[in-house]
C-alpha cells in the first residue's frame, strides 16, 4: 500500500515522461502489428554517461558493459553461473608457458557485417584495445600477439595467470576495428546490431541477420535510459516498456504477481565506501575505524533493500571460498565507535551533537551517484547512524561524482558500486582499487603488505593458493579500514510475463541473447 501511494503521488509529476514513453511504446506496437516483427522495449537506469557508459565501444572507459549486455559484442570466453570459463568466440586455449598463451578461434564466427572473425581480426581488436584503454593495458600486460589462421598466440610482459579471465571483461568484446567507430557504435559478433545511439536517452538494436550462433528471435529492441527508479517502475506498470533493469527495491512488490516475471541472482557487485587518505579527517585511523563501526549493514539490507541483497563483510560474498566468513571485520557497534573516537580525542565540546578535535569538526563529505538505486539509500542510512555517533555527514549524490572525486581535496568518503569478482578471480578488485597504480585507487591508499601480496598473487597459478592470498589481502584492507563493504547486489530484471529468455547472471554481464523473445 505504501508503494502504491507513493506512485500515485508521483503520477502527476511524471505525466509528461509517461506520455513520452507511451508514445514510443504505442508506435512500436503499431509498427510490429503491421509488419509482423517482434520488438521489445527495455528500460535501464544504468546506461548513461554518469556510469562511464556513454556509448557501446568497449575500448572506451566502461562502455564494454552495454556492448556485451545488449548483445552487440561477445568475448573469447564467457562465465557460466558458477563463474567458470566456457568457450564463446574461441573454442580452446593453452597456457604454453608462464608468458605464452595460445587461443584457437572457432570456425564460422562472423561479425555482423559478414566479415570473418579470425585470429587476425581478434589480434587487431586486442591491439587497438590496449592502445586506447589504460585499464585493459595494465590488466593484460601484453608484449606481442601473433595470428595464424584461427590460432592466436599472446605473449605477456610478466606472468598473467588470469589472462583468459581478463579477456572475459566487457572491454574484451571482439569488434571489427577496421569497420571503425560511428559515434560510439561498433560492429561486433553478437545477435544484435546497433542502429542508433543517443547518449543518456536511448539505443536502438536490430536483429543481426549474419549471426553465427543460431536464429535471433527478436527483430528490434529499444533500450531507454530511465535513470529514475520510480519512473522506471511506472513505465513498466503502464506497459510502456516490456522489461526493466535497475528497479528500486521499494517498487518490487508492485510486480510480484502473475503479470510479471523476475529473474534474480546473487552477484559480487558490492556497494562499498572508499576512504580518502588525502583527507585530514579520514587519515585518522580512529575516524576510519569508528566510521566502519557506525554503518548498520544489516539494517540497510533488511529494511531499505527489503532483503534483496546480502550483507557485506569482505570484498567478496560468502559463496566464494575467499569471501565473507573467510575474513573478519568490525560489526555495527555505535557505542564502541564512540569509545574509539573519544580515546583518539574526538569530543562534542559545544553540545551540538558533532564531535571536534583540535578545532576541526568531524565532518564527512560523502560523494556518490544516483543511478544505482541502492546508493542514495545507503547514504541516507549511513548519515542517520553516523550522526548518532557524532559525525556530521554531508551528502552529495550527483551524476557529476567523477569530477568531484578526481579532486582529492573535495571529498572524504566515496560510495560506489563495483563487481569485485568480475573475472572469476579475486585479484580483479585489488588490481583496480588497492595498489599504488590502480585506476580506481581514488583515495591514495597504500600498503606495503598489499603491494607484496599482489606480487605474490600475480605469480601464483594454483587456485587454492590464490584464494589464501586473497583472504590475506582482504584482511589487510579491512584492518586498515580503507574500504567498508556494505552489501552485495541480488540483481533482478523484471519483465512482462510474455517475455522469455531474459536471465540474470552472477557476473552481471549477459542480458540480451538470441533466445530473448516476446510470446
Amino acid at each position: 500500500m505504501k508503494c502504491t501511494k507513493r506512485f500515485l503521488a508521483l503520477l502527476m509529476a511524471m505525466t509528461l515522461g509517461a506520455t513520452a514513453f507511451t508514445g514510443c511504446g504505442a508506435s512500436k506496437d503499431a509498427d510490429s502489428a503491421s509488419t509482423g516483427e517482434k520488438t521489445l522495449v527495455f528500460g535501464d537506469t544504468t546506461f548513461n554517461a554518469e556510469n562511464e557508459e556513454a556509448n557501446i565501444d568497449p575500448h572506451d572507459t566502461y562502455c564494454g558493459w552495454p556492448c556485451i549486455r545488449y548483445g552487440v559484442g561477445e568475448t573469447l570466453f564467457k562465465f557460466n553461473d558458477n563463474m567458470e570459463l566456457e568457450p564463446w568466440i574461441a573454442e580452446s586455449y593453452e597456457n604454453v608457458d608462464e608468458l605464452t598463451w595460445k587461443v584457437v578461434i572457432k570456425d564460422g564466427v562472423t561479425f555482423s557485417n559478414g566479415k570473418a572473425c579470425d585470429a587476425a581480426a581478434v589480434k587487431a581488436c586486442i591491439e587497438d584495445l590496449v592502445a586506447k584503454h589504460e585499464r585493459a593495458a595494465g590488466d593484460l600486460a601484453i608484449d606481442s600477439i601473433e595470428a595464424d589462421g584461427q590460432t592466436l598466440t599472446i605473449k605477456t610482459q610478466t606472468p598473467k595467470p588470469t589472462l583468459i579471465n581478463y579477456l572475459c571483461d566487457p572491454y574484451g568484446c571482439i569488434i571489427d576495428v577496421e569497420a571503425g567507430n560511428a559515434d560510439g557504435i561498433v560492429v561486433g559478433t553478437g545477435p544484435f546490431v546497433c542502429t542508433e545511439l543517443v547518449t543518456d536517452d536511448h539505443l536502438n538494436l536490430a536483429k543481426n541477420e549474419n549471426y553465427w550462433d543460431g536464429d535471433v528471435k527478436l527483430d528490434e529492441i529499444t533500450v531507454l535510459t530511465i535513470s529514475d527508479g520510480d519512473t522506471l517502475a511506472l513505465a513498466l506498470q503502464n506497459g510502456d516498456i516490456d522489461a526493466a533493469y535497475g528497479m528500486a527495491y521499494a517498487s518490487y512488490p508492485l510486480f510480484e504477481n502473475d503479470a510479471y516475471t523476475f529473474s534474480s541472482t546473487s552477484t559480487s557487485r558490492a556497494f562499498y565506501c572508499q576512504m580518502n587518505y588525502q583527507s585530514s579527517v579520514m587519515a585518522d585511523d580512529a575516524v576510519r575505524k569508528a566510521f566502519a563501526m557506525g554503518i548498520d549493514k544489516e539494517g540497510f539490507v533488511n529494511t531499505l533493500l527489503n532483503g534483496y541483497g546480502t550483507v557485506g563483510i569482505g570484498a567478496f560474498p560468502d559463496n566464494y571460498s575467499f569471501g565473507g566468513d573467510a575474513v573478519s571485520t568490525e560489526g555495527y557497534d555505535p557505542e564502541g565507535a564512540k569509545a574509539v573516537l573519544e580515546e583518539a580525542g574526538w569530543f562534542d565540546t559545544d553540545g551540538d551533537g558533532i564531535r571536534e578535535k583540535d578545532g576541526q569538526t568531524l565532518t564527512i563529505r560523502w560523494i556518490s551517484y544516483p543511478s544505482r538505486q541502492e546508493l542514495p539509500l545507503l547514504a541516507e542510512s549511513a548519515q542517520s547512524t553516523l550522526k548518532n555517533i557524532g559525525f556530521d555527514v554531508q551528502l552529495n549524490i550527483t551524476a557529476d561524482h567523477g569530477t568531484i572525486v578526481a579532486d582529492p581535496s573535495a571529498w572524504d568518503v566515496y560510495a560506489a558500486a563495483f563487481v569485485t569478482c568480475g573475472i572469476g578471480d579475486p585479484m580483479y578488485f585489488f588490481a583496480t582499487h588497492c595498489l599504488d597504480d590502480s585506476t580506481k585507487n581514488r583515495g591514495g591508499y597504500h600498503s606495503d603488505e598489499i603491494q607484496a601480496l599482489a606480487d605474490e598473487m600475480n605469480s601464483t597459478l594454483d587456485i587454492d593458493a590464490r584464494s589464501d592470498i586473497a583472504i590475506n589481502m582482504q584482511q589487510q584492507i579491512l584492518d586498515d579500514n580503507a574500504f567498508v563493504f556494505c552489501s552485495f547486489l541480488r540483481m533482478s530484471m523484471i519483465s512482462k510475463s510474455n517475455v522469455t529468455g531474459l536471465e540474470a547472471h552472477p557476473c552481471d554481464y549477459y542480458e540480451f541473447t538470441a533466445d530473448l523473445d516476446v510470446q
